[in-house]
């Protein structure tokens, strides 16, 4: 069958539903916003203090201005706003800008995702919570928070809670040599609401912006509800079978410490089960363990570090140890540093957890 001509009517236009106006990439410079601290993230709102620490402070809520692209806005984060900042009902702001970031925290769900997770901005120190019983402390998950802490250009607390459940002195003597700060609280037997050792707590924190991390279950919300008392973080409990704790916080948020002056902040997060150390260059993984880089020094020139490396002095280091409590402590140190090495390197499998 011949095939008909075309004709006019058999050309369809569309519409120019955009406009004829040509597009550009001039931004407007917003030159009267202003400047926010972010609080709190929840589904596309962000809370945040407006002239924070200033006369005029007030909470106010904003979204992320179409401008910013994918860009993620985390707590933590200054950042400038424009429109109605009045925190009044109804009144929504929007974020134009972020802030240049002093340090950035961030992991990956495993060793090998290559997506980076920004957890918070701008913090000073990492405070990792972990239980010393109930769970039982993991010191994997505490090597690689030091490590992440370490790469962001952060210092690192360890948090032992439940010290009236078991010693501290293990973990103490592990971690205090290497320059990690350790405070120590329990529960009163009498009154659970009562926390012992939240005074060097406090002045541990004191005008510092501080992230808290830790596994469910280790008292990360019962700490924080103790600093803050209105923050009503919920409070979870440990599986008897699995000894596991049930996620209580579902989104990270900024909390301001009363009577520890206006700049001292803490940012409670999420409990995690993982935390992976994909964005952490290998070779800066010996920097997390001080006592070990320091031995390392005398190993020769290109050693890589791991197991079957010839003349390691790591190796010699843990067999000149002058007694068993002290070989064994030297051998999880090392085992921890090659276990972290060995899964971002790909020569195992490597988990994330602890």
């Amino acid at each position: 069958m011949p095939r008909r001509p075309l004709d006019e009517s058999d050309i369809r236009s569309r519409p120019n539903r955009r406009g004829t106006r040509p597009r550009t990439k001039t931004r407007p410079e917003h030159a009267d916003a202003e400047v926010a601290l972010v609080t709190g993230v929840d589904r596309g709102r962000y809370t945040v203090l407006v002239d924070a620490d200033g006369p005029h402070e007030r909470v106010a809520i904003a979204m992320k201005a179409r401008e910013l692209g994918r860009e993620r806005v985390v707590p933590g984060d200054r950042v400038d706003l424009v429109g109605d900042t009045s925190g009044a009902d109804g009144a929504l702001s929007r974020i134009v800008r972020i802030g240049e970031r002093t340090t950035v925290l961030r992991r990956t769900a495993d060793d090998t995702d290559p997506v980076e997770r920004v957890i918070v901005a701008n913090a000073d120190q990492l405070v990792i919570v972990t239980a010393l019983a109930d769970p039982e402390p993991r010191t994997r998950m505490i090597d690689r928070c030091v490590a992440a802490a370490y790469d962001a250009r952060m210092d690192a607390l360890l948090a032992l809670t439940k010290a009236d459940l078991a010693d501290p002195a293990e973990l103490r003597a592990m971690y205090e040599p290497i320059g990690v700060r350790v405070v120590v609280t329990s529960r009163d037997a009498d009154d659970p609401e009562d926390i012992h050792g939240l005074a060097e707590l406090h002045e541990a924190l004191a005008g510092r912006t501080s992230v808290l991390v830790g596994h469910s279950g280790v008292g990360k919300s019962t700490l924080v509800n103790a600093l803050v008392p209105d923050a009503y973080r919920a409070v979870g409990i440990v599986n008897d079978v699995t000894g596991r704790g049930r996620h209580t916080s579902t989104s990270a948020v900024a909390l301001r410490v009363p009577g520890a002056g206006t700049h001292t902040w803490v940012i409670d997060t999420p409990g995690v089960r993982s935390f992976g150390l994909a964005h952490v260059d290998p070779d800066h993984l010996l920097g997390a363990f001080a006592d070990l880089a320091e031995v390392a020094q005398e190993c020769p020139r290109g050693c890589t570090h791991t197991d079957d490396a010839p003349d390691c002095a790591l190796d010699e280091w843990r067999a000149d140890a002058p007694d068993e409590t002290t070989r064994a402590a030297r051998s999880a140190r090392v085992d921890s540093f090659r276990r972290l090495l060995a899964s971002r390197t790909g020569a195992l499998d490597g988990g994330s957890g602890g």
